[in-house]
């Protein structure tokens, strides 16, 4: 054994000891906080509480596994027609997320202060106020605003929260139903791309842990690559849907800057970190779906093409603008029988970017001043996501997930940057996550994720110009999640 190789296992041998000190304290702190909140919780709880109320169900009605916020068939049904379904009651949920980030190795870093915050120490990273539901027999909504309490930092490096508008769904829905017919159909006015879609595999939901802010979560699973359309979220758009015999779904619409009378959409975010749109940008969504038994299955595709302006506080120059065209297949398999509750999920995306001419063809010199190949005037990205999934009893689970990123290499991305930098110009990153999560009781989870890479901007090793491979971001994620 080399010098080199037993001074590595050596390393590894302490990481392990000190990862598993982490995880002992972090889930002794977790054990107690779900063990105070269960205290505080009623003892016969149902659903998400905002809907709880309203429809009398249980967590496993809606949710498949009773895991927020999966969906099961009725769950699929309550949110087209309208979130309707039920009496109307007190309209306020909420929910919070206390957690603990990891990253395997912090070394080659030149502040790791600054790159790795938080790093191992528990923190209570978000919370959201939800508000909802039936408002009359056709018209619902949800709605989401989300706190960060860590969403900005000044310059003495002391953190300060904040609040934004997040989810917004409101409907006007029917359904007409016979012995030879069913047709539900609805239009929705929201802040989002596919927050209205009613399947998991759409891009507004497959990610669904909250993802903390400071640096040391840069790398955990919701941090990773997944299928998502350019124009984000805190727009405004309008689409129209039906759902034929529970088989067929299509929505069509479009989507603008939230601006005007649709301002509350985007409400909180900074002005310079708003998504400004070109018009009126279109959206659609097809699916093919079918029930037998205990058994779910749907195939879809979706897609957007939007005009975004580089500088969103500068809309004076139709030049400025970047055009994308993102189309997704997706689907999803569900058996759901108590006590087992097992999920297949696929979703791929190819997202088409064609830049403004200033920022196309030019020219890019390295760290140490050799000229790079000039930049693109197109560039290709393409995401693949999976994950499998199994509950047990609506209280035990695990689940794996692949994540794989590809795409045209553009010198546009090189950054000698440590930790964060990218020196091939290649945007490819690779990589599993492993999760296993206890509910102990109705609306409190506790998970445990642990995300591996096997590359990372373009490389497996060196990619930052700086030493660093892409296993040193490998990162545990312990959380604690609630909603009541």
């Amino acid at each position: 054994m080399t010098a080199l190789t037993a001074y590595s296992h050596h390393r590894d041998k302490q990481f392990l000891r000190r990862l598993a000190v982490l995880v002992l304290m972090s889930l002794r702190l977790f054990a107690g906080l779900a063990i105070v909140l269960a205290s505080l919780w009623p003892a016969e709880s149902a659903a998400i509480p905002l809907f709880a109320r309203q429809t009398g169900q249980n967590c496993q009605a809606c949710h498949a596994g009773g895991q927020f916020p999966e969906l099961t068939q009725y769950g699929r049904l309550f949110k087209l027609t309208g979130y309707t379904l039920g009496q109307r009651t007190i309209p306020l949920s909420a929910m919070a997320v206390v957690s603990d980030s990891k990253v395997f190795n912090t070394t080659g870093s030149t502040d790791p202060a600054e790159d790795f915050q938080k790093n191992g120490t528990p923190i209570f990273a978000t919370s959201s106020i939800f508000s909802g539901g039936k408002v009359t027999d056709n018209i619902g909504a949800f709605v989401q605003v989300t706190y960060d309490n860590y969403a900005s930092q000044s310059a003495n490096g002391s953190f300060q929260g904040h609040s934004a508008a997040d989810a917004m769904d409101f409907r006007y829905a029917d359904r007409l139903i016979d012995a030879k017919s069913d047709l539900i159909w609805g239009v929705s006015v929201n802040n989002e791309p596919s927050v209205s879609d009613p399947w998991n595999t759409a891009a507004s939901w497959m990610q669904y842990v909250p993802v903390p802010s400071p640096t040391s979560s840069q790398f955990i699973d919701g941090s990773a690559p997944y299928p998502g359309f350019a124009a984000g979220g805190n727009v405004s758009g309008v689409t129209g849907y039906a759902f034929w015999k529970q088989t067929l779904y299509v929505e069509a619409g479009g989507y603008r800057s939230a601006q005007g009378l649709t301002s509350f959409m985007s409400a909180g975010v900074p002005n310079d970190q708003k998504t400004m749109l070109q018009g009126t940008n279109p959206y659609w969504r097809v699916t093919l779906s079918h029930v037998w038994g205990p058994h779910n299955f749907m195939v879809g595709t979706s897609g957007m093409v939007a005009g975004i302006y580089d500088d969103p506080l500068d809309t004076s120059d139709p030049a400025s603008v970047h055009h994308f065209r993102d189309v997704g297949v997706d689907s999803q398999y569900q058996y759901l029988l108590n006590p087992n509750t097992f999920t297949a999920q696929l979703a791929y995306m190819r997202d088409y970017h064609r830049l403004p001419d200033f920022l196309a063809n030019q020219p890019v010199q390295d760290v140490n001043g050799n000229p790079l190949p000039n930049t693109n005037a197109n560039d290709t990205t393409n995401v693949l996501r999976a994950k499998l999934s199994y509950i047990y009893g609506a209280r035990y689970g695990g689940s794996l997930s692949y994540f794989n990123q590809t795409g045209t290499t553009d010198s546009a991305l090189y950054d000698p940057t440590p930790v964060t930098g990218n020196i091939s110009g290649n945007p490819a990153i690779r990589g599993w996550t492993y999760e296993t999560f206890w509910t102990p009781i109705q609306y409190i989870r506790i998970g445990l994720q642990y995300t591996t890479y096997s590359i990372f901007n373009g490389a497996s090793h060196n990619y930052d110009g700086a030493g660093r491979n892409a296993a040193d971001n490998n990162s545990l994620f312990l959380y604690l999640w609630g909603a009541y």
